[in-house]
């Protein structure tokens, strides 16, 4: 579904991203692992035309869409929920998801996912005229990952999903994540720290080290990997 090739992305003559490779099946989740500042974000920021590739490609169904407008990106399909959530505080939980809908052309659709979204996170439905910014963080992200989801991806990226939240509300929302992929089979690409968690829900996981791929495999394997034990899982 995805293909990366070759991809080097720069900040100024700082190179953040050095030759990466991966690829992407349709329905998988696929979670890319690393320390901070080795370039997690940037590869998602890449894949959505915000920071621009300097060399390689990037191909989502065969079309190239490396450098293509961020618009014209989402219109084909990608979504991200950014690191840090990003939603509108000033706007209600309606009116953020209402943001998620702005490209979609299926009006008569809308209404049923928003029935889905809000079974999904019951608390959004309880919570509908309330401005996003008196949401808790927890609400918060639930709210970030409705708005993609109402832009109807193929391929979902979500940046850091369990940052700043409780054991408890992380837990919830990797079910979540886990749900929406078996259920909607939207493709999912996940940059999270939590590399345990995040190699649990994988089908595949990549390691990225300082703007380079060092490591890909299944996620069990991964999780059993000593290398990975030592350096993200704190075994």
């Amino acid at each position: 579904m995805l293909k990366i090739r070759n991809v080097q992305t720069f900040y100024g003559k700082i190179q953040a991203l050095k030759n990466i490779d991966m690829d992407v099946e349709k329905g998988e989740i696929i979670t890319l692992i690393g320390a901070n500042g080795a370039g997690k974000s940037t590869t998602l920021m890449t894949l959505c035309g915000i920071v621009p590739a300097a060399h390689g490609t990037i191909e989502l169904e065969g079309q190239n869409i490396t450098n293509m407008p961020p618009d014209r990106i989402a219109a084909l399909g990608i979504s991200q929920v950014p690191e840090g959530r990003r939603i509108f505080p000033y706007l209600t939980v309606m009116e953020n998801l209402d943001m998620g809908t702005f490209l979609r052309k299926d009006h008569a659709q809308i209404k049923q996912d928003y029935d889905h979204v809000f079974e999904l996170f019951p608390i959004l439905a309880e919570r509908r005229h309330q401005p996003g910014g008196t949401l808790s963080g927890g609400e918060q992200q639930m709210l970030a990952i409705s708005r993609a989801i109402m832009s109807k991806p193929k391929l979902l990226l979500l940046d850091e999903p369990s940052l700043g939240l409780a054991p408890i509300i992380t837990s919830r929302i990797f079910d979540i994540i886990k749900k929406i992929n078996r259920e909607s089979k939207t493709t999912i690409f996940l940059v999270e720290q939590n590399a345990n968690l995040a190699l649990q829900v994988a089908d595949r996981g990549y390691v990225m080290e300082t703007g380079s791929i060092t490591m890909t495999d299944t996620g069990a394997n991964l999780l059993a990997n000593e290398d990975v034990k030592k350096a993200y899982l704190g075994m």
